[in-house]
């Protein structure tokens, strides 16, 4: 899968098609691109031409080549298509079969796979008449990159924002036909394996109101998850509170402390051959949960902890035919704290991030990691999309594991 036909629509994240283009060109693809009427008030085409060295597509009327017809040729030309960002609008006129402009008519003409990336406001994404629109072009073979959360253009903090351009890469990576060939080692690996993942935060609650928890989203943990669903593993996700849509074919187990979480894991521990302790888990927890709100007094507030259970220590010291991996997000002297957990905490991989980078730290959607084995061999992964890490690190797993 090399020719990638980009489609850009009218949106604020229009900007990011331009980093999506270049992202691209520079891992090998061949990309053209078509922009809307709407697209080209944010954007303009010199952009796109300058960065992907090929013609950008405009105007359905404009044939620069009197022997093929442009957008029969360029639906034929493409392996696949990605529509970034795919605005309301545009996602209205696809499930209605409408062909009014460069974009529509290529996308109506194409058998080719199709990919859109959504990018709206939260109340646009979640109104009924948008989902149901999506809901037909789910069913006529289209394939959806889910919006991610964050602060959007009309000042609002929600779901809504076009998914990162590396993660589009990642998705086209591995939804696509050259999936199977790029990953069959993997498959060969991780097909049949009984995985366990923990993800997210737990939160410990003080009284009926208040909580103490931390900044985890889960992210990697569920990335890890598509993943790993992805290359055949039997995958068991075990979450703490987070706003993400676990995998289909997944066994789901929601849990809220850390006491919930140590007891979901380790039910299920012995039938597992390979576990991610991705999920930051509260190191203490209140000593006494008051069943009523704790009311407002003068002075200084104490309130006595005591250490919650350490759930991968226990992992490996209970540890018999599985694999652990645990994760150590550090703020300093990572390399160190993580060496000291691979040894104290008996795991076979310690994979550490410096979550004192916001770029790569909690909420964040990359990661930078470093993955330390029990061998003392080491390997770095520079800062990628956690969607396109995930994929990264089972790689380097497989790579040592088979040794």
């Amino acid at each position: 899968m090399k020719n990638i036909l980009l489609a850009v629509t009218g949106g604020i994240a229009a900007y990011k098609a331009i980093d999506l283009t270049s992202k691209l060109t520079q891992s090998g693809y061949n990309v053209r691109v078509m922009l809307t009427a709407h697209a080209q008030k944010f954007v303009t085409p010199l952009s796109f031409q300058a960065i992907s060295r090929q013609a950008v597509y405009t105007d359905i009327f404009v044939e620069e080549n009197p022997s093929e017809i442009q957008h029969i040729a360029l639906g034929d030309w493409a392996d696949a298509v990605v529509i970034a960002p795919a605005t309301a609008n545009i996602i209205a006129k696809l499930s209605h079969g409408m062909a009014d402009d460069m974009v529509t008519t290529t996308l109506l003409a194409t058998e080719k796979p199709k990919f859109l990336a959504p990018a709206m406001n939260v109340h646009m994404y979640e109104n009924p008449r948008v989902q149901a629109n999506m809901k037909i072009l789910e069913q006529d073979g289209y394939h959806f990159i889910e919006p991610g959360e964050g602060f959007l253009a009309c000042g609002y903090i929600a779901k809504g924002r076009m998914a990162e351009p590396l993660e589009i890469q990642a998705v086209l990576e591995r939804e696509t036909t050259d999936k199977k060939s790029q990953n069959k080692h993997l498959a060969s690996y991780f097909k049949g394996q009984r995985v366990l993942i923990t993800a997210g935060p737990t939160v410990e609650v003080i009284d009926p109101v208040r909580y103490v928890s931390n900044r985890a989203s889960g992210k990697m943990g569920y990335a890890l998850a598509h993943a790993l669903v992805d290359l055949g593993a039997e995958v068991t996700l075990i979450s703490g509170p987070t706003h993400l849509t676990p995998p289909d074919d997944v066994i789901f187990v929601p849990v809220t402390s850390a006491e919930e979480m140590f007891q979901a894991v380790i039910k299920r521990y012995e039938s597992q051959d390979i576990v991610f302790k991705t999920a930051a888990v509260s190191d203490y927890t209140p000593v006494n949960k008051l069943e009523n709100k704790m009311k407002k007094q003068e002075g200084a507030l104490y309130i006595e902890f005591e250490r919650t259970k350490d759930i991968l220590k226990y992992l490996g010291a209970h540890k018999q035919h599985q694999k652990l991996v645990g994760f150590a997000a550090e703020t300093q002297d990572v390399e160190y704290y993580a060496q000291q957990k691979l040894t104290r905490k008996n795991a076979d991989v310690v994979i550490a991030n410096n979550v004192g980078d916001r770029s790569i730290g909690f909420n964040s959607d990359d990661n930078e990691v470093t993955l330390y084995f029990k061998d003392g061999f080491k390997v770095p992964i520079a800062k990628v999309s956690k969607a396109e890490l995930a994929y990264k690190i089972l790689t380097a797993l497989e790579s040592r594991w088979r040794i």
